[in-house]
């Protein structure tokens, strides 16, 4: 009965039989703030390091019911979206936030794997924009992602990430962050964007190399400490620093 009242973030997304990605990402990195996970599996894949070889959506239905009863039997503090894989299954995680206002989402939306399988059907888009990111306290896109939702070439500097950005937010989310780890230079900025505030950036050197699943645990990390009431830009803050530390650390090994 005590874990029942103890803060949860209810985790939206598909798994990774790699372990690199997906839920078991999110599970590792709330986890090691001190919140405890609920889930909702949107999609089951069979996939490498390298490659994704198959994808086996949940029924949209499926993914409601987890949701609600997640939702009944826990003290969500914070919901976590990622891949959601189809415009049906974007339709039904909607409806389900429509009835909990009060509970902050953060979706990081899920577009491709890093070896560029296609995670979520071409006409889900326009569902996405429409139908859920008005219901997201925040959307973390990388560059790709953010050229790819507004139907534009990628940005090439920061003044075109930040028209881009702006064009995203009157899709109606409450806010954006443009995550830079695809742009270039030796630091990594990303920029959280209001409609109504200067834009903050968050800055930290780029590191050599890459590490898969690091959108995963920036958005898994900001919503933990959502969950744990603190402000967003302090949650942004401090997922940033998590997402370099494991980078740091997952470099060195």
């Amino acid at each position: 009965m005590a874990m029942r009242r103890e803060p949860h973030v209810l985790v939206v997304g598909g798994s990774d039989s790699s372990g690199g990605a997906g839920i078991a990402r999110d599970i590792e990195t709330i986890a090691s703030i001190g919140v405890r996970t609920c889930l909702a599996v949107t999609a089951l894949t069979v996939q490498t390091h390298d490659a994704v070889m198959e994808i086996h959506r949940s029924p949209p239905s499926l993914v409601a019911d987890q949701m609600r009863v997640a939702l009944q039997a826990n003290e969500v503090a914070a919901i976590k979206i990622g891949m959601l894989a189809s415009a049906d299954i974007i339709v039904a995680v909607a409806t389900v936030l429509r009835k909990c206002p009060q509970v902050p989402a953060v979706f990081d939306p899920v577009l491709a794997s890093t070896s560029g399988r296609a995670l979520l059907e071409a006409d889900a888009i326009a569902v996405m924009k429409h139908d859920l990111m008005p219901l997201c306290c925040l959307v973390t896109p990388n560059l790709p992602e953010l050229a790819l939702l507004i139907g534009s070439e990628l940005a090439m500097d920061e003044d075109g990430a930040l028209l881009q950005g702006q064009r995203l937010l009157a899709a109606g989310p409450q806010a954006l962050l443009i995550k830079g780890g695809h742009a270039s230079g030796p630091r990594s900025t990303d920029i959280l964007l209001h409609s109504d505030q200067e834009p903050i950036r968050f800055d930290a050197p780029r590191l050599a190399g890459s590490m898969r699943g690091t959108g995963c645990i920036l958005a898994s990390a900001i919503a933990a400490h959502l969950a744990k009431a603190k402000s967003l830009e302090d949650s942004v803050r401090e997922g940033k620093r998590l997402v370099f530390d494991t980078f740091q650390k997952n470099g060195a090994e």
